[in-house]
């Protein structure tokens, strides 16, 4: 019986999580990252269904600390309020740039935030995959930019780039960012 219950507790987060068997994909990242120009503000355009993002003006806003590590500042609108959640960004390996690790808690281990593209002006393709003993995935991915709206080509551009690396976009959804103002 209790079993029954943990399932439907469980339920709403599931279905807001993109689930896939067998192990991550592995997609090529930007070659030649730079990661002072990709610092900044971006805004979510596009994603996968995430349980941590369910608000409307989703930003995120990128910046170097004191001690080399980034400070990954993500807020939303949901439920009519601000929320905010800090977190930290690290190079695992300076020879791959590209692929950082994030967490936004002391106790939980650094996810994988990819960036696969950008043109550090105006988009990023970013990608993050949690393989759960190589018998199914988890993943996030997004499209962001520097501004709240990207024409359709770029778009279409980003997603067709993802799934060419093998990423399932079918639960892909757009972000709305009508009506938001600077968080």
């Amino acid at each position: 019986m209790s079993t029954v219950y943990l399932l439907l507790l469980l339920l709403p987060l599931v279905s807001a999580q993109t689930y896939h068997w067998g192990p991550c994909p592995t997609p090529k990242v930007q070659p030649g990252f730079n990661l002072q120009q990709y610092l900044g503000r971006w805004y979510e355009i596009e994603k996968l269904p995430a349980s941590f993002e369910r608000g409307k003006c989703i930003e995120a806003n990128y910046g170097i600390r004191r001690d080399g590590t980034i400070q990954v500042l993500n807020t939303q609108f949901y439920k009519d309020k601000l929320r905010k959640a800090e977190g930290t960004a690290v190079v695992h390996d300076p020879r791959e740039p590209a692929k950082l690790g994030v967490s936004f808690s002391y106790f939980t281990p650094y996810s994988p935030y990819w960036v696969l593209t950008t043109d550090y002006t105006s988009m990023a393709v970013v990608y993050s995959c949690i393989d759960i003993l190589r018998l199914f995935h988890i993943d996030y991915a997004w499209i962001l930019s520097r501004s709240r709206f990207l024409p359709y080509e770029t778009v279409s551009y980003a997603k067709e780039l993802m799934i060419n690396e093998g990423i399932d976009l079918f639960r892909m959804k757009a972000t709305d960012q009508k009506g938001c103002k600077d968080n």
